[in-house]
């Protein structure tokens, strides 16, 4: 009985971890500067990423910290080995530097990604 428990349990912590693997989606780059951007131009990048997993990865959502900042994402999965994208655009109407966030969280891994855009607003 005790070997059957035994093997219950580590066949349930090996499907958990499978399911919270965090190296089955690679970003080239996390973070992008825009630099100085002219004011009430929207400037707009895209952040690339490969499905290192063996199954289809799907994004579950990719929220942005305030209303300035707009992600646009693959809402179809990601096939094993292939890229997708997620583009990000920030509005520029504030004058001065910025800082943005967007938190991507993709299914059955447990920590979401987190994208930053920074830059300088100028008038």
């Amino acid at each position: 009985m005790r070997i059957i428990l035994t093997c219950i349990t580590a066949l349930l912590f090996f499907t958990a971890s499978a399911q919270n693997d965090s190296n089955a989606v690679a970003f080239k780059n996390t973070t992008h500067s825009f630099g100085k951007i002219p004011h009430a131009k929207p400037v707009t990048t895209e952040f690339s990423f490969v499905n290192k997993s063996d199954k289809n990865l799907i994004i579950e959502t990719a929220t942005a910290e305030c209303g300035c900042t707009t992600p646009d994402y693959p809402k179809t999965p990601i096939q094993k080995g292939k890229t997708g994208e997620i583009k990000v655009t920030y509005n520029a109407e504030n004058p001065g530097k910025f800082s943005k966030r967007v938190t991507v969280k993709f299914a059955n891994i447990k920590d979401p990604v987190i994208l930053t855009i920074e830059g300088e607003v100028t008038p």
